[in-house]
């Protein structure tokens, strides 16, 4: 994507969506926190169908510690890889209890070092509570930082860095969430749907894909 393209490509999606958000289901930062780790290589709907039973009984770290690891097991048993889950977050609840006084750190090195917690659940829990102008690259933003040549990168680190340089300082708070919604619902990982893309005039994508007649 040419340098001068990328202003427009993110005005254009603010004006589609002026104040985007984040699929996931929270109403604290624990929330978010909880339901980012659990949302590894596994959908939002599919989160929240579990989170929605599970902060109804159990929405701090405390109370998450009081269910136990079976009790935390049976609420999340429908997302994928659960068992380690259940640990991690169990693990991360006793740290926030310990050592935070269950209150949800705004550092990248103490989020970092809760289990269950990486590079790019920080930048989530940075970005969408406490407003930091973070980029977490999931499956969708790497795609579409690869493919429209907005942030061309190997690794998601590399992506990451990128699009931190390229994306003009009055979008970059919002931008992680338009890329991401844009890799879900348009820019597709089997077929992107160029042909209903608001934004394919500022894409460097080669051939734009059609629609079937």
């Amino acid at each position: 994507m040419k340098t001068q393209h990328i202003e427009p490509f993110f005005a254009t999606l603010k004006a589609a969506n002026p104040q985007p958000n984040t699929e996931l289901e929270y109403t604290s930062v624990f929330e978010l926190l909880a339901a980012v780790l659990l949302s590894a290589q596994a959908t939002d709907v599919g989160v929240n169908k579990a989170t929605r039973k599970l902060f109804a009984v159990a929405n701090t770290p405390q109370q998450i510690l009081d269910l136990g690891l079976d009790g935390l097991e049976h609420y999340i048993k429908t997302i994928g890889l659960y068992h380690s889950k259940a640990k991690h977050l169990m693990q991360t609840c006793r740290i926030l209890v310990e050592q935070h006084h269950g209150v949800i750190p705004r550092t990248r090195e103490a989020l970092e070092a809760l289990p269950g917690v990486g590079r790019k659940t920080a930048n989530v829990v940075l970005n969408v509570a406490f407003g930091e102008p973070t980029m977490a690259v999931d499956t969708h933003i790497f795609r579409v930082g690869n493919r429209t040549g907005l942030a061309p990168g190997k690794t998601p680190l590399a992506v990451e860095m990128q699009l931190m340089k390229r994306i003009p300082p009055q979008y970059l708070v919002d931008a992680h969430h338009w890329l991401i919604l844009h890799g879900r619902y348009v820019c597709q990982a089997r077929k992107p749907l160029c042909w209903q893309c608001g934004v394919s005039a500022f894409c460097g994508f080669k051939p734009k894909t059609q629609k079937a007649t």
